[in-house]
């Protein structure tokens, strides 16, 4: 299998490419759907009890979701190829400490941890910190393997005496637990999927029932005292491991079904296949996929609840009525897709009345079912936009972005940021905190020299693997 899931790294770069444009829109009074439901204008203040949905929402369970719908093809393929389950098992918790240290590198060299207000040392020790995660994440494959692993381990070396000899603002010291939420979240699912994935990648039934679990899990753990409270709440190491993360299965189990439904359409040689007949109707799954997000967003975020029930019923007989016009092999795919959308949109939906409704933190299970069905309405747009059009060119910031999210992750705080403090760059972008909306375009270019960056490292194939 040759062929690359194109599809699926616009997805994941989608999700980087919105989650660094949300974190750098300068704040301020926007529509209230510019910012998470939970930290609404003008304020911002976070409050656990407003329910909603937007834009801004979606990204971290859309990079979940690509997470796990990756899942089959890294370590489906090597369980295909015979690698033993151990050591999988290993590679897997190997992947979960790298992501965890890289959770709490980054996190420790924002320049604005650094120092306050910022200045040339933090910037300076900003780009040293980029680099440095080069020779961490990077597969030397042309090195001897004793090359390489001396590589890493001088890398990861250098990066600990670094972190240790530091100087942070206000007094802070170095400590394990001051790290990145999102990455450490990251960490905690990819362990959690990934050794879940390797027992049970021949047995989707079993996955759907460890998801019945943890949803049941989930909703236990709103009784205090209870039981599930107590299982949810426990952690080994706390700024490690979390057992309350694995709520987040709720979204990567169903990405893993996904995943091998895409694996098995692209060995067939699926994928890129044009239809027998028409293409309208492909044209017309891409635009009902999209607004069925939109639609969805609109009305959750409004807490119109029944007009989100028929937007969804209105959307899956359209598709349905479409995908009936597409001939196999993407038709089936796509179908399948659809299937999956439809039985986590109802559930999530049903769910809604839950625990106070669809909000990201605590994230309920209706803001989880509900983020994986537009996950997969969003993967269904992209496989017939990227996999079945093959809109390469136009979707190349999404693909490439995809292909190296780590490094757009981190890409503006510490190195786009810094470059243009160095080089007074920094003041031409003084104007666009004049109002609101231009503060959406100070987020837009920054999220675009972020972009360039990450698509520079990619065609580098400097590619970090975590």
């Amino acid at each position: 299998m040759k062929q690359r899931a194109f599809a699926l790294d616009a997805l994941r770069g989608y999700a980087i490419i919105t989650m660094v444009l949300s974190a750098t829109v300068v704040a301020g009074i926007l529509p209230s759907w510019m910012y998470h439901a939970q930290t609404p204008p003008p304020t911002h203040a976070y409050d656990m009890n407003i329910s909603g949905l937007t834009w801004v929402d979606l990204v971290f369970p859309f990079f979940l979701f690509a997470m796990g719908a990756a899942l089959p093809f890294s370590l489906g393929s090597r369980l295909d190829r015979g690698v033993a389950r151990w050591r999988l098992v290993a590679d897997t918790a190997l992947r979960w400490l790298q992501l965890a240290f890289f959770a709490i590198f980054i996190q420790h060299f924002y320049p604005y941890v650094l120092s306050s207000p910022q200045d040339v040392r933090s910037w300076l020790l900003a780009l040293l910190a980029f680099g440095l995660l080069f020779p961490m994440f990077v597969r030397f494959e042309r090195l001897p393997k004793w090359g390489a692993v001396g590589v890493k381990v001088a890398a990861y070396g250098a990066a600990v005496a670094l972190l240790l000899a530091t100087d942070y603002a206000g007094g802070r010291t170095f400590s394990p637990e001051f790290s990145n939420i999102i990455i450490l979240i990251l960490s905690n699912v990819a362990l959690f999927g990934g050794v879940l994935y390797i027992f049970t990648a021949r047995n989707v039934a079993v996955r759907l029932v460890v998801m019945g679990v943890v949803a049941l899990l989930v909703l236990g753990a709103d009784v205090q005292g209870s039981w599930a409270a107590g299982i949810m709440g426990w952690s080994p190491v706390w700024w490690l491991l979390r057992m309350d993360y694995v709520r987040y299965l709720l979204i990567l189990i169903p990405a893993s079904v996904a995943g091998e439904w895409l694996v098995e359409s692209m060995r067939i040689g699926g994928v890129g296949q044009r239809n027998g007949r028409s293409d309208l109707p492909a044209v017309g799954v891409a635009v009902v996929a999209f607004g069925l997000v939109v639609g969805l967003l609109w009305s959750v975020n409004n807490h119109l609840i029944g007009w989100a029930f028929v937007i969804t019923a209105v959307a899956v007989v359209v598709l349905w009525a479409l995908l009936r016009r597409v001939d196999a092999p993407m038709g089936v795919l796509w179908r399948k897709l659809l299937t999956l959308m439809t039985i986590l949109l109802l559930l999530g939906l049903v769910a809604e009345p839950l625990q106070g409704g669809v909000k990201k933190d605590p994230a309920t299970v209706s803001y989880l079912l509900l983020t994986a069905a537009l996950a997969t309405s969003a993967l269904l747009f992209f496989s017939v936009v990227c996999d079945y059009f093959g809109c390469h060119r136009s979707t190349a910031f999404l693909t490439k972005s995809g292909q190296n999210p780590m490094v757009a992750y981190v890409a503006c705080d510490l190195v786009v940021y810094p470059l243009l403090n160095l080089t007074g760059g920094v003041a031409l972008l003084w104007p666009l905190y004049a109002s609101p909306w231009l503060g959406l375009l100070h987020g837009v270019v920054l999220t675009t020299l972020s972009v360039l960056l990450t698509m520079l490292t990619t065609k580098l194939r400097l590619f970090w693997r975590t």
